[in-house]
C-alpha cells in the first residue's frame, strides 16, 4: 500500500473520532471484529472521552507522517530484523517516543493522546503505537501478555524479534528479557511460554485502561476508576474480571441495581466455574439489598 493510502485511511478513522466526541464514541469497537480494531486509533478514540472538544486531526497526522516515513525506510524490508530496526529508529528515534521512567505512574502515560504530546509512556501504550504502525505496512506484529512489562513481537512465532517500545524499541534477546521478567517477578522467575502470548486487540485496550483504573483507586478516586472499568466493558463485552470490578465499585457508591445487572452480565459471559461461583454469592447476598 503507498503512503498516500495510508495516509488517507488514517484520515478516515481521525475522522470518524472526532465525529462522536462522547460515550457513544467507543460503542462500535464492542461491535466490531477484534481483527478489525486498529490499537492506535481505538487508543485514541478512547483517549477523546476525556479530551471533550479536542481536534484529533494534529494526531492522526503524526501516525500517517510516521507510516511514509516507515514506508520511505523499510517498505522494502522483507524480514522481522530490519523491520523492528526501522521501526525503533523511526518511533523511537526519529519521534522520540521512549518510556517514562521519571514519572511511571502519571495516569497520562496510558492515554495516547498525552503519550503522544509528551512522547512518552508506559510498555503497553508504546506498543501500540509500533504495532498499529507496523500493521498498516503489512508486517506481522503483535503486542505480548508479558508481566507488568508490554512487549512487541515482529515477525512471525516461529522467527520472531521481540522490541521493548519502552527502551526506544530495543531489541530483546533471550538473556534481555529474562532481565525483564527478573525485574517483574523476582530473580528466579523463568520465561514460559504464557509470557510470550500473542493479546488480542481487546485484550491491549483493556491492558492499557486497566493501568489507568490501578492507578485512580491507589490515588482514592473509585468514581474515575469506575468509568474506566465501564468503558472496559463496553469495548471487550467478555471480559468477566471488568464486570465484577464495575459491580464492586457500583456497590462502593450504593448502586445495588446497577451491581446486580453487572454480575448478571458477568454470568452471562464467562464459564469459568470459580468466576461464576463468586458471581452467584454476590448476587445471592444482594437479594434482600435496595
Amino acid at each position: 500500500m503507498a503512503a498516500p493510502a495510508h495516509r488517507a485511511r488514517l484520515r478516515q478513522e481521525g475522522r470518524a473520532l472526532v465525529e462522536i466526541p462522547d460515550t457513544g464514541a467507543i460503542l462500535e469497537l464492542g461491535l466490531l471484529e477484534d481483527e478489525a480494531i486498529s490499537l492506535d486509533s481505538a487508543a485514541l478514540q478512547i483517549a477523546a472521552l476525556d479530551h471533550a472538544g479536542l481536534d484529533l486531526s494534529s494526531y492522526v497526522n503524526v501516525l500517517g507522517d510516521m507510516t511514509e516515513r516507515l514506508v520511505v525506510l523499510g517498505g522494502a524490508a522483507e524480514s522481522a530484523a530490519p523491520r523492528a530496526r526501522i521501526l525503533a529508529r523511526v518511533i523511537g528515534t526519529e519521534y522520540g517516543f521512549t518510556g517514562d521512567r521519571q514519572t511511571y505512574d502519571d495516569p497520562d502515560n496510558a492515554d495516547l493522546i498525552r503519550v503522544m504530546d509528551r512522547r512518552r509512556g508506559l510498555p503497553v501504550s508504546l506498543t501500540i503505537l509500533y504495532v498499529a504502525a507496523a500493521r498498516r505496512l503489512g508486517w506481522q506484529a503483535d503486542a505480548l501478555n508479558t508481566p507488568g512489562h508490554v512487549v512487541a513481537r515482529i515477525g512471525s512465532e516461529t522467527e520472531p524479534v521481540l522490541i521493548d517500545p519502552f527502551d526506544g524499541g530495543a531489541v530483546l534477546d533471550a538473556e534481555r528479557f529474562a532481565s525483564l521478567l527478573h525485574a517483574v517477578l523476582g530473580r528466579g522467575a523463568a520465561p514460559r511460554p504464557e509470557h510470550l502470548t500473542p493479546m488480542s486487540n481487546r485484550s491491549v485496550l483493556v491492558r492499557l485502561l486497566m493501568n489507568q483504573a490501578s492507578r485512580a483507586e491507589a490515588r482514592g478516586d473509585p468514581g474515575r476508576a469506575l468509568t474506566l472499568f465501564e468503558r472496559m466493558t463496553v469495548i471487550a463485552p467478555s471480559t468477566a474480571h471488568a464486570w465484577w470490578e464495575q459491580a464492586r465499585l457500583q456497590l462502593h457508591k450504593g448502586d445495588v441495581e446497577s451491581a446486580r445487572a453487572s454480575l448478571s452480565a458477568m454470568l452471562e459471559v464467562t464459564r469459568e466455574p470459580e468466576l461464576r461461583m463468586h458471581a452467584c454469592a454476590a448476587l445471592d447476598a444482594l437479594s434482600g439489598e435496595r
